[in-house]
């Protein structure tokens, strides 16, 4: 099931979208129930297809993403978080802050947690996902690594967690180790890989945040982004305004947003 979602009168609202008509669901990602009711597709605009209480994210979690940046494969997964008030929409538009030269694209496969989970084990982990879907860990790398050990500038700007289009569910998904995920920037094909080449899986990263962290149902995680990066090109090829990224997860969809500055979003 595709779930996606929509502000209606206010209100977030859930749907399953199936043929250009979205059956409109009740509950939450605990567990949703079909209304019956039906919209049209073209009748609402799309929002990011969750609100996610937290967003847990792993960075170097692919081992030619890990060469590419010179640095050592890591022996457990490096953890950050985003900030809840970079989330993006589909279709939105990511703004360039003034104060970044170095803007960077990561094609990641978010995992949305469909029950509260603490101290799972690996080979139980998996039962506790209720989705997934496709994520751009937008990334300032000046301010990235200019602020030492604090990530929350680069990574955490406004429009820096673009989600979507679709959250596909995990009953839809019978392997999240088997996904080709790539990147375009104007058409032209940076990243290009699969989550086979992930050094921890989906389910040890779930086991190991979990180990010291609860996660309830709605919550987030990015779980790492292929080489490719601008940051690792020779020379670095960074994101200009203007410039279209589009970031796909086979059976997951392509989440398409333009880069505009930092001074003509207020206009």
């Amino acid at each position: 099931m595709k779930v996606v979602a929509w502000n209606a009168g206010g209100e977030r609202r859930y749907g399953a979208l199936d043929d250009g008509r979205i059956q409109i669901l009740e509950g939450d990602w605990g567990g949703f129930r079909a209304t019956g009711a039906f919209v049209g597709s073209h009748d609402v605009t799309l929002e990011a297809p969750l609100d996610p209480r937290s967003i847990v994210c792993v960075g170097l979690n692919y081992r030619l993403h890990a060469v590419e940046s010179g640095l050592p494969v890591p022996d457990q997964p490096a953890l950050f978080t985003k900030l809840v008030s970079s989330v993006l929409a589909p279709g939105g538009r990511i703004i360039k802050p003034d104060a970044t030269e170095k803007l960077d694209y990561e094609v990641e496969l978010g995992v949305v947690i469909g029950r509260e989970t603490r101290g799972v084990r690996v080979e139980d982990a998996l039962a506790h996902v209720a989705g997934y879907v496709t994520v751009n860990d937008v990334s300032a790398r000046d301010l990235q690594k200019g602020d030492g050990f604090g990530w929350v500038r680069g990574k955490s700007a406004d429009t820096f967690c673009p989600i979507g289009p679709f959250v596909l569910t995990a009953d839809d998904v019978p392997d999240p180790q088997a996904l080709r995920l790539t990147t375009t920037v104007n058409d032209e094909i940076r990243q290009d890989s699969t989550t086979a080449d992930m050094i921890f899986s989906v389910a040890e990263v779930i086991s190991f945040i979990s180990q010291v962290v609860t996660l309830h149902p709605g919550d987030l995680i990015a779980t790492g982004t292929p080489s490719g990066v601008a940051d690792g090109m020779t020379p670095p090829r960074y994101l200009q305004p203007g410039d279209r990224v589009a970031v796909e997860i086979e059976r997951l969809g392509r989440l398409e947003n333009v880069v505009v500055a930092e001074e003509s979003s207020r206009g």
